[in-house]
């Protein structure tokens, strides 16, 4: 007699992953504008900052006209440095993946190095050339590791999952339901003789049954 059929627990279709030539996502124009103009005065400033070592070494080599160009310099970094805070502003309010909120670094980086090149200013004018030559190196710095973060690419919005059915689903085999037996018909009925039909002769009884083993 065969056994039923076990029943299979259905297995999930995994998604299919996505191959080496899918291209990707495009970035939306309302987020490329803003980080377009954060790299342009994020290039832009840290060029004036070099240049400003370039002037800052060549007054200590005794080119005094230097002074004037290095003090000019000095100013052209301020403006572009407040219009950078807006820009910072735009890509934090909404230059984010999907149009959410854009990240929060570049307008407080920007903010940061407004405030020191204030101090740097400062103390120039107060010829504290030691702290001024401290203040220059770390604002320099702040500058190229500012630049390095405004030409990092955006992170392009996260596509949907879909689970879709494959060809490795395999189908539910139910169980059939076990039919119930069928009541036993009278002695002698069916394919056996005198058992219901099961084919084996009834158990003896009476005296010296319990020594006597009867087989079919």
């Amino acid at each position: 007699m065969s056994s039923p059929p076990v029943a299979r627990t259905p297995r999930l279709p995994s998604p299919a992953p996505a191959g080496p030539s899918a291209p990707a996502p495009a970035v939306p124009p309302g987020i490329r504008l803003p980080r377009l103009l954060l790299r342009a005065t994020a290039t832009a400033s840290a060029v004036l900052g070099l240049a400003q070592t370039v002037l800052a070494g060549s007054f200590l080599n005794g080119h005094y006209e230097a002074l004037r160009a290095h003090e000019l310099t000095a100013m052209a970094l301020g403006g572009l440095l407040l219009a950078q805070l807006a820009v910072a502003a735009l890509v934090r309010r909404g230059g984010g993946a999907g149009g959410a909120r854009g990240p929060w670094w570049p307008l407080g980086a920007t903010a940061l190095l407004l405030a020191g090149l204030g101090a740097q200013m400062g103390t120039g004018y107060e010829r504290a050339v030691g702290v001024h030559v401290t203040l220059g190196v770390l604002l320099v710095s702040g500058l190229l590791f500012g630049l390095v973060g405004a030409w990092r690419p955006a992170p392009a919005p996260a596509p949907a999952l879909s689970l879709s059915p494959s060809s490795d689903t395999e189908p539910v085999v139910e169980a059939p339901a076990e039919s119930e037996p069928e009541s036993r018909t009278e002695s002698g009925a069916g394919t056996g003789t005198g058992d219901g039909g099961s084919g084996r002769l009834p158990r003896p009884t009476g005296a010296g049954a319990d020594a006597v083993e009867v087989t079919p």
